[in-house]
Protein backbone atom coordinates (compact mmCIF):
# COMPACT_ATOMS: atom_id res chain seq x y z
CA UNK A 1 0.00 0.00 0.00
CA UNK A 2 3.04 2.14 -0.23
CA UNK A 3 1.23 4.09 -3.21
CA UNK A 4 -1.26 5.43 -1.04
CA UNK A 5 0.30 8.33 0.01
CA UNK A 6 -0.42 9.77 -3.08
CA UNK A 7 -3.67 10.25 -1.92
CA UNK A 8 -2.56 12.72 0.81
CA UNK A 9 -2.38 15.34 -2.53
CA UNK A 10 -5.75 14.23 -3.64
CA UNK A 11 -9.08 16.30 -3.18
CA UNK A 12 -10.07 19.61 -1.36
CA UNK A 13 -7.16 22.17 -3.30
CA UNK A 14 -9.60 24.45 -4.96
CA UNK A 15 -12.19 24.32 -2.13
CA UNK A 16 -11.06 27.14 0.13
CA UNK A 17 -13.44 29.84 -1.25
CA UNK A 18 -16.60 27.33 -0.02
CA UNK A 19 -19.17 28.88 3.00
CA UNK A 20 -17.77 28.07 5.59
CA UNK A 21 -19.62 27.87 9.49
CA UNK A 22 -18.73 29.37 12.83
CA UNK A 23 -15.27 27.58 13.29
CA UNK A 24 -16.50 25.59 16.11
CA UNK A 25 -16.62 22.52 13.91
CA UNK A 26 -19.98 21.35 15.34
CA UNK A 27 -22.71 22.27 12.85
CA UNK A 28 -24.68 19.76 11.15
CA UNK A 29 -22.50 19.50 7.91
CA UNK A 30 -20.72 16.06 8.02
CA UNK A 31 -17.91 15.61 5.72
CA UNK A 32 -18.12 11.63 5.34
CA UNK A 33 -21.21 11.97 3.76
CA UNK A 34 -20.03 14.19 0.73
CA UNK A 35 -17.00 12.40 -0.40
CA UNK A 36 -17.09 10.90 -3.23
CA UNK A 37 -14.75 7.42 -3.94
CA UNK A 38 -14.78 5.81 -6.86
CA UNK A 39 -13.83 2.87 -5.07
CA UNK A 40 -14.48 2.80 -1.74
CA UNK A 41 -13.32 -0.14 0.73
CA UNK A 42 -14.63 -1.62 3.25
CA UNK A 43 -13.82 -1.90 7.16
CA UNK A 44 -12.41 -5.30 6.40
CA UNK A 45 -10.19 -4.59 3.09
CA UNK A 46 -9.32 -0.94 5.20
CA UNK A 47 -7.71 -3.26 7.53
CA UNK A 48 -5.96 -5.21 5.12
CA UNK A 49 -4.89 -2.45 2.93
CA UNK A 50 -3.35 -0.83 6.82
CA UNK A 51 -1.20 -3.83 7.80
CA UNK A 52 0.14 -4.53 4.01
CA UNK A 53 1.14 -0.84 3.99
CA UNK A 54 3.01 -1.19 7.37
CA UNK A 55 4.66 -4.22 6.99
CA UNK A 56 7.79 -3.60 4.73
CA UNK A 57 11.38 -3.34 4.99
CA UNK A 58 11.31 -2.06 8.37
CA UNK A 59 10.01 -5.25 9.95
CA UNK A 60 13.61 -6.91 9.39
CA UNK A 61 15.65 -3.82 10.69
CA UNK A 62 13.78 -4.48 14.19
CA UNK A 63 16.15 -7.12 15.77
CA UNK A 64 18.84 -4.61 14.62
CA UNK A 65 16.86 -1.96 16.65
CA UNK A 66 16.48 -4.10 19.53
CA UNK A 67 20.21 -4.53 19.52
CA UNK A 68 20.76 -0.70 19.39
CA UNK A 69 18.25 -0.47 22.59
CA UNK A 70 18.50 -3.80 24.55
CA UNK A 71 16.24 -6.49 25.17
CA UNK A 72 14.26 -5.01 27.77
CA UNK A 73 13.66 -1.44 26.62
CA UNK A 74 12.92 -2.47 23.22
CA UNK A 75 10.60 -4.65 24.24
CA UNK A 76 8.34 -1.61 26.78
CA UNK A 77 9.94 1.36 24.26
CA UNK A 78 8.13 -0.33 21.46
CA UNK A 79 5.40 -0.72 22.59
CA UNK A 80 4.82 2.98 23.89
CA UNK A 81 6.27 4.29 20.39
CA UNK A 82 3.29 1.98 18.64
CA UNK A 83 0.55 3.47 21.53
CA UNK A 84 2.52 6.94 20.59
CA UNK A 85 2.24 6.58 16.67
CA UNK A 86 -1.57 5.52 17.28
CA UNK A 87 -2.61 8.44 19.37
CA UNK A 88 -0.63 11.05 16.82
CA UNK A 89 -2.48 9.45 13.77
CA UNK A 90 -5.78 9.89 15.70
CA UNK A 91 -5.51 13.39 16.42
CA UNK A 92 -4.28 13.86 13.07
CA UNK A 93 -6.86 12.24 11.27
CA UNK A 94 -9.38 14.34 14.13
CA UNK A 95 -8.17 17.41 13.25
CA UNK A 96 -8.45 17.23 9.64
CA UNK A 97 -12.08 16.36 9.99
CA UNK A 98 -12.68 19.13 12.19
CA UNK A 99 -11.23 20.82 9.56
CA UNK A 100 -13.20 19.97 6.74
CA UNK A 101 -16.12 20.96 8.75
CA UNK A 102 -15.17 24.49 9.31
CA UNK A 103 -14.58 24.38 5.51
CA UNK A 104 -17.81 22.21 4.55
CA UNK A 105 -15.51 20.30 2.57
CA UNK A 106 -15.17 16.31 2.57
CA UNK A 107 -11.06 16.55 2.30
CA UNK A 108 -8.08 17.73 2.69
CA UNK A 109 -5.07 17.04 1.84
CA UNK A 110 -1.92 16.97 4.59
CA UNK A 111 -0.22 20.14 3.19
CA UNK A 112 -3.60 21.83 3.26
CA UNK A 113 -4.44 21.20 6.80
CA UNK A 114 -1.59 22.35 8.21
CA UNK A 115 -1.91 25.85 6.15
CA UNK A 116 -5.63 26.26 7.27
CA UNK A 117 -4.83 24.88 10.93
CA UNK A 118 -2.19 27.47 10.92
CA UNK A 119 -4.58 30.19 9.94
CA UNK A 120 -6.89 30.01 12.84
CA UNK A 121 -4.01 29.11 15.69
CA UNK A 122 -2.21 30.96 17.85
CA UNK A 123 -1.07 34.53 16.66
CA UNK A 124 2.55 33.60 16.99
CA UNK A 125 2.39 30.93 14.41
CA UNK A 126 0.13 32.23 11.68
CA UNK A 127 2.92 33.92 9.85
CA UNK A 128 4.24 30.53 9.16
CA UNK A 129 1.04 29.33 7.77
CA UNK A 130 2.18 30.50 4.02
CA UNK A 131 5.09 28.41 4.46
CA UNK A 132 3.95 25.31 6.08
CA UNK A 133 2.45 23.20 2.50
CA UNK A 134 6.33 23.53 1.57
CA UNK A 135 7.61 22.43 4.94
CA UNK A 136 5.28 19.21 4.74
CA UNK A 137 6.01 18.70 1.36
CA UNK A 138 9.31 18.76 1.91
CA UNK A 139 9.48 16.87 4.40
CA UNK A 140 7.06 13.84 2.59
CA UNK A 141 9.44 14.06 -0.59
CA UNK A 142 12.76 13.26 1.57
CA UNK A 143 11.19 10.70 3.58
CA UNK A 144 10.08 9.08 -0.14
CA UNK A 145 13.16 9.44 -1.54
CA UNK A 146 14.74 8.16 1.38
CA UNK A 147 12.57 5.14 1.15
CA UNK A 148 14.07 4.51 -2.09
CA UNK A 149 17.52 5.28 -0.65
CA UNK A 150 17.14 2.19 1.81
CA UNK A 151 15.44 0.17 -1.00
CA UNK A 152 18.49 0.13 -3.14
CA UNK A 153 20.80 -0.49 -0.72
CA UNK A 154 18.75 -3.33 0.66
CA UNK A 155 18.16 -5.18 -3.17
CA UNK A 156 22.26 -4.71 -3.68
CA UNK A 157 23.16 -5.78 -0.46
CA UNK A 158 20.87 -9.02 -0.39
CA UNK A 159 21.82 -9.96 -3.80
CA UNK A 160 25.47 -9.44 -3.29
CA UNK A 161 24.77 -11.92 -0.37
CA UNK A 162 23.53 -14.60 -2.68
CA UNK A 163 26.37 -13.79 -5.77
CA UNK A 164 29.19 -14.03 -3.08
CA UNK A 165 28.20 -17.74 -2.99
CA UNK A 166 29.04 -18.51 -6.47
CA UNK A 167 31.66 -15.92 -7.63
CA UNK A 168 33.94 -13.80 -6.57
CA UNK A 169 33.86 -12.33 -3.19
CA UNK A 170 36.01 -9.05 -4.09
CA UNK A 171 32.94 -7.31 -5.96
CA UNK A 172 32.06 -4.32 -3.59
CA UNK A 173 28.69 -3.55 -2.50
CA UNK A 174 28.82 -0.30 -4.47
CA UNK A 175 29.27 -2.61 -8.03
CA UNK A 176 26.59 -3.78 -6.67
CA UNK A 177 23.89 -0.67 -6.49
CA UNK A 178 25.49 -0.09 -9.86
CA UNK A 179 24.58 -2.95 -11.77
CA UNK A 180 20.80 -2.23 -10.41
CA UNK A 181 20.92 1.42 -11.94
CA UNK A 182 18.92 0.74 -15.08
CA UNK A 183 15.64 -1.76 -13.89
CA UNK A 184 15.31 1.14 -11.10
CA UNK A 185 15.25 3.42 -13.68
CA UNK A 186 13.14 1.70 -15.66
CA UNK A 187 10.57 0.56 -12.84
CA UNK A 188 10.44 4.39 -12.20
CA UNK A 189 9.76 5.39 -15.58
CA UNK A 190 6.04 3.72 -15.27
CA UNK A 191 3.48 6.45 -15.31
CA UNK A 192 0.46 4.46 -14.69
CA UNK A 193 0.17 2.30 -11.78
CA UNK A 194 -2.13 0.26 -12.49
CA UNK A 195 0.48 -1.35 -14.92
CA UNK A 196 2.32 -1.89 -11.75
CA UNK A 197 -0.80 -3.42 -9.70
CA UNK A 198 -0.02 -6.80 -10.75
CA UNK A 199 3.30 -6.96 -9.95
CA UNK A 200 2.59 -5.42 -6.49
CA UNK A 201 0.30 -8.11 -5.71
CA UNK A 202 2.91 -10.18 -6.09
CA UNK A 203 5.22 -8.23 -4.01
CA UNK A 204 2.53 -8.02 -1.33
CA UNK A 205 2.81 -12.23 -1.54
CA UNK A 206 5.97 -12.24 -1.66
CA UNK A 207 6.27 -10.63 1.89
CA UNK A 208 3.92 -12.41 3.39
CA UNK A 209 5.43 -15.50 2.52
CA UNK A 210 8.58 -14.34 3.64
CA UNK A 211 7.65 -14.34 7.05
CA UNK A 212 7.43 -17.86 7.71
CA UNK A 213 10.98 -18.45 6.30
CA UNK A 214 12.11 -15.58 9.17
CA UNK A 215 10.02 -17.53 11.61
CA UNK A 216 11.68 -21.06 10.56
CA UNK A 217 15.08 -19.39 11.11
CA UNK A 218 14.61 -17.73 14.20
CA UNK A 219 13.06 -20.03 16.21
CA UNK A 220 15.98 -22.31 15.79
CA UNK A 221 18.11 -22.97 18.63
CA UNK A 222 18.01 -20.02 20.38
CA UNK A 223 20.44 -19.37 23.21
CA UNK A 224 20.19 -18.34 26.88
CA UNK A 225 18.14 -15.21 27.08
CA UNK A 226 20.36 -13.88 29.36
CA UNK A 227 23.40 -13.62 27.61
CA UNK A 228 21.39 -10.55 25.50
CA UNK A 229 21.54 -6.60 27.61
CA UNK A 230 18.22 -5.76 29.29
CA UNK A 231 19.30 -2.23 28.31
CA UNK A 232 21.57 -0.38 25.49
CA UNK A 233 23.38 2.51 25.91
CA UNK A 234 22.21 6.37 25.98
CA UNK A 235 23.83 7.04 22.49
CA UNK A 236 22.51 4.41 20.59
CA UNK A 237 18.89 4.72 22.16
CA UNK A 238 18.09 7.53 19.24
CA UNK A 239 19.06 4.72 16.74
CA UNK A 240 16.43 2.38 17.84
CA UNK A 241 13.79 5.24 18.53
CA UNK A 242 14.63 6.20 14.04
CA UNK A 243 14.45 2.77 13.09
CA UNK A 244 11.23 1.60 15.33
CA UNK A 245 9.43 4.52 13.61
CA UNK A 246 10.49 4.56 10.12
CA UNK A 247 8.97 0.69 10.67
CA UNK A 248 5.88 1.57 12.47
CA UNK A 249 4.90 5.07 11.36
CA UNK A 250 2.14 5.24 8.52
CA UNK A 251 1.02 8.80 8.47
CA UNK A 252 0.82 8.63 4.38
CA UNK A 253 -0.74 5.20 4.17
CA UNK A 254 -3.52 5.98 7.38
CA UNK A 255 -5.04 9.72 5.96
CA UNK A 256 -5.25 7.83 2.42
CA UNK A 257 -6.97 5.00 3.73
CA UNK A 258 -9.91 6.74 5.80
CA UNK A 259 -10.41 9.15 3.10
CA UNK A 260 -11.26 6.22 0.83
CA UNK A 261 -13.58 4.35 3.25
CA UNK A 262 -16.94 3.35 2.63
CA UNK A 263 -17.75 3.89 6.58
CA UNK A 264 -15.07 6.83 7.40
CA UNK A 265 -16.48 6.31 11.21
CA UNK A 266 -15.34 3.19 11.54
CA UNK A 267 -12.18 3.96 11.41
CA UNK A 268 -11.35 5.87 15.06
CA UNK A 269 -12.58 4.55 18.26
CA UNK A 270 -11.58 2.23 20.74
CA UNK A 271 -12.05 -1.33 18.68
CA UNK A 272 -12.03 1.15 15.08
CA UNK A 273 -9.71 -0.41 12.02
CA UNK A 274 -6.74 1.83 13.17
CA UNK A 275 -6.48 0.48 16.38
CA UNK A 276 -7.08 -3.41 15.75
CA UNK A 277 -4.14 -2.99 12.77
CA UNK A 278 -1.82 -1.22 14.77
CA UNK A 279 -2.12 -3.24 17.71
CA UNK A 280 -1.78 -5.80 15.21
CA UNK A 281 1.00 -4.55 13.72
CA UNK A 282 3.01 -3.14 16.95
CA UNK A 283 3.03 -6.82 18.36
CA UNK A 284 4.20 -8.32 15.22
CA UNK A 285 7.17 -5.71 15.18
CA UNK A 286 7.96 -6.00 18.79
CA UNK A 287 8.04 -10.44 18.36
CA UNK A 288 9.78 -10.00 15.03
CA UNK A 289 12.68 -7.86 17.54
CA UNK A 290 12.57 -9.54 20.13
CA UNK A 291 13.08 -12.99 18.61
CA UNK A 292 15.60 -12.08 16.07
CA UNK A 293 17.78 -10.50 18.48
CA UNK A 294 17.51 -13.13 21.17
CA UNK A 295 18.58 -15.49 18.26
CA UNK A 296 21.29 -12.94 16.87
CA UNK A 297 22.26 -11.03 19.57
CA UNK A 298 24.81 -8.02 18.69
CA UNK A 299 25.82 -10.07 15.37
CA UNK A 300 21.82 -9.60 14.01
CA UNK A 301 22.17 -6.62 10.84
CA UNK A 302 20.01 -3.99 9.04
CA UNK A 303 18.37 -7.30 7.43
CA UNK A 304 17.78 -10.16 9.48
CA UNK A 305 17.79 -11.40 5.55
CA UNK A 306 21.49 -11.22 5.70
CA UNK A 307 22.05 -12.78 9.38
CA UNK A 308 20.78 -16.19 7.46
CA UNK A 309 23.13 -18.90 6.62
CA UNK A 310 24.55 -17.88 3.51
CA UNK A 311 25.22 -21.44 1.94
CA UNK A 312 21.60 -22.63 2.33
CA UNK A 313 19.14 -22.18 -0.89
CA UNK A 314 16.16 -21.40 1.33
CA UNK A 315 18.53 -18.40 2.62
CA UNK A 316 19.25 -17.51 -0.70
CA UNK A 317 15.99 -17.94 -2.10
CA UNK A 318 14.49 -15.70 0.08
CA UNK A 319 16.49 -12.95 -0.01
CA UNK A 320 16.28 -13.05 -3.48
CA UNK A 321 12.35 -13.41 -3.09
CA UNK A 322 12.49 -10.60 -0.95
CA UNK A 323 14.93 -8.22 -3.30
CA UNK A 324 12.21 -8.58 -6.45
CA UNK A 325 9.24 -7.69 -4.13
CA UNK A 326 11.26 -4.87 -2.48
CA UNK A 327 12.76 -3.62 -6.45
CA UNK A 328 8.46 -3.85 -7.47
CA UNK A 329 7.95 -1.27 -4.30
CA UNK A 330 10.14 1.30 -5.42
CA UNK A 331 8.15 2.14 -8.53
CA UNK A 332 5.38 2.72 -5.88
CA UNK A 333 6.97 4.75 -3.39
CA UNK A 334 9.57 6.68 -6.47
CA UNK A 335 5.87 7.66 -8.11
CA UNK A 336 5.21 9.76 -4.94
CA UNK A 337 7.82 12.08 -4.86
CA UNK A 338 7.63 12.46 -8.54
CA UNK A 339 3.63 13.25 -8.45
CA UNK A 340 4.16 16.26 -5.99
CA UNK A 341 6.88 18.03 -7.47
CA UNK A 342 5.64 17.45 -10.84
CA UNK A 343 2.23 18.81 -10.12
CA UNK A 344 2.57 20.70 -7.29
CA UNK A 345 5.87 22.79 -8.24
CA UNK A 346 6.82 22.02 -11.84
CA UNK A 347 3.65 21.48 -14.11
CA UNK A 348 2.65 25.20 -13.35
CA UNK A 349 5.73 26.32 -15.24
CA UNK A 350 5.57 24.28 -18.44
CA UNK A 351 1.99 25.70 -19.47
CA UNK A 352 1.95 25.28 -22.83
CA UNK A 353 4.99 23.30 -23.68
CA UNK A 354 4.90 20.87 -26.53
CA UNK A 355 7.65 18.54 -24.30
CA UNK A 356 5.89 17.50 -21.14
CA UNK A 357 6.05 14.08 -21.26
CA UNK A 358 9.90 14.73 -22.06
CA UNK A 359 10.06 16.85 -18.94
CA UNK A 360 8.11 13.84 -16.43
CA UNK A 361 10.95 11.37 -17.44
CA UNK A 362 13.66 13.85 -17.54
CA UNK A 363 12.31 14.59 -13.51
CA UNK A 364 11.40 10.41 -12.99
CA UNK A 365 15.36 9.94 -14.20
CA UNK A 366 16.36 12.53 -12.46
CA UNK A 367 15.18 11.51 -9.32
CA UNK A 368 16.48 7.43 -9.40
CA UNK A 369 20.14 9.54 -10.33
CA UNK A 370 19.79 11.69 -6.82
CA UNK A 371 19.18 8.06 -4.80
CA UNK A 372 21.42 6.26 -6.15
CA UNK A 373 24.09 9.37 -5.79
CA UNK A 374 22.70 8.91 -1.75
CA UNK A 375 22.75 4.96 -1.95
CA UNK A 376 26.44 4.93 -3.20
CA UNK A 377 27.81 8.05 -0.92
CA UNK A 378 26.57 6.07 2.04
CA UNK A 379 25.35 2.51 1.58
CA UNK A 380 24.76 1.84 5.26
CA UNK A 381 21.11 0.52 5.27
CA UNK A 382 20.61 0.06 8.91
CA UNK A 383 21.46 4.10 9.52
CA UNK A 384 19.61 5.24 6.00
CA UNK A 385 16.25 3.63 7.64
CA UNK A 386 17.14 5.28 11.15
CA UNK A 387 17.81 8.45 9.60
CA UNK A 388 15.11 8.82 7.63
CA UNK A 389 12.83 7.89 10.54
CA UNK A 390 13.89 10.11 13.15
CA UNK A 391 14.22 13.43 10.80
CA UNK A 392 11.32 12.59 8.83
CA UNK A 393 8.64 10.69 10.59
CA UNK A 394 9.39 12.50 14.21
CA UNK A 395 7.69 16.06 11.76
CA UNK A 396 5.26 14.66 10.07
CA UNK A 397 4.08 11.82 12.57
CA UNK A 398 4.72 13.42 15.93
CA UNK A 399 5.27 17.23 15.93
CA UNK A 400 3.11 18.32 13.23
CA UNK A 401 -0.02 16.30 13.87
CA UNK A 402 0.15 17.98 17.62
CA UNK A 403 1.01 21.41 16.27
CA UNK A 404 -2.39 20.97 14.04
CA UNK A 405 -4.39 19.70 17.23
CA UNK A 406 -3.57 22.90 18.76
CA UNK A 407 -4.55 25.84 16.38
CA UNK A 408 -7.76 23.62 15.53
CA UNK A 409 -8.33 23.36 19.18
CA UNK A 410 -7.31 27.43 19.84
CA UNK A 411 -8.39 29.27 22.07
CA UNK A 412 -11.16 28.16 23.98
CA UNK A 413 -11.39 24.32 23.27
CA UNK A 414 -8.17 23.34 24.96
CA UNK A 415 -9.69 21.39 27.98
CA UNK A 416 -9.39 21.54 31.60
CA UNK A 417 -6.19 23.45 32.59
CA UNK A 418 -5.26 23.65 28.85
CA UNK A 419 -4.30 20.56 29.11
CA UNK A 420 -4.65 19.64 25.10
CA UNK A 421 -1.86 23.05 24.87
CA UNK A 422 0.06 21.05 27.43
CA UNK A 423 -0.36 17.54 26.15
CA UNK A 424 0.48 18.95 22.22
CA UNK A 425 3.71 21.03 23.26
CA UNK A 426 4.98 18.13 25.40
CA UNK A 427 4.23 15.76 21.88
CA UNK A 428 6.15 19.11 19.83
CA UNK A 429 9.10 18.77 21.57
CA UNK A 430 9.33 15.24 21.54
CA UNK A 431 9.15 15.31 17.78
CA UNK A 432 11.62 17.91 17.57
CA UNK A 433 13.77 16.30 19.82
CA UNK A 434 13.59 13.14 18.45
CA UNK A 435 13.94 14.31 15.08
CA UNK A 436 17.41 16.35 16.47
CA UNK A 437 18.84 13.47 18.71
CA UNK A 438 18.02 10.93 16.17
CA UNK A 439 19.70 12.91 13.26
CA UNK A 440 22.40 13.73 14.98
CA UNK A 441 23.44 10.10 16.42
CA UNK A 442 22.72 8.83 12.76
CA UNK A 443 25.07 11.17 11.12
CA UNK A 444 28.06 11.10 13.51
CA UNK A 445 27.79 7.05 12.97
CA UNK A 446 26.94 7.72 9.45
CA UNK A 447 30.18 9.72 9.30
CA UNK A 448 32.22 7.38 11.85
CA UNK A 449 31.45 4.05 9.60
CA UNK A 450 32.78 6.47 6.16
CA UNK A 451 35.82 7.14 7.75
CA UNK A 452 36.90 4.07 8.77
CA UNK A 453 35.56 2.55 5.44
CA UNK A 454 32.98 0.27 7.15
CA UNK A 455 30.43 0.58 4.62
CA UNK A 456 30.29 -2.67 2.81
Amino acid sequence: MENETLKLRGLGGDKYGMEKDDGSGDDSYDPHLYRKVEHPTTNMETLIHLLKGCLGTGILAMPEAFKNAGMLNGLVCTFLIGALCTYCLHVLVQSQYVLCKRLRVPILTYPESMKIALESGPQCLRPYARFSPLLVDFFLIIYQLGICCVYIVFVAKNIKAVVDEYTDPDFTLTQYILMTFVPFVLINCIRNLKLLAPFSTLANVITFASFGVVCYYVFQDLPDISDRPAFGTLYTFPLFFGTTLFALEAVGVVIALENNMKTPKGFGGYCGVLNVGMVFVTVLYVGMGFIGYWKYGDGSQASITLNFPAEEFLAKAIRILYSIAIFISYGLQGYVPVEIMWKTYILKHLEGSDKLMLWEYVLRIGSVVITFVLALTIPLLGLFISLFGAFCLSALGIAFPAIMELCVKWPDQLGPGNIILVKDIALIIFGITGLLAGSYSCISEIVDKLTKGDIN
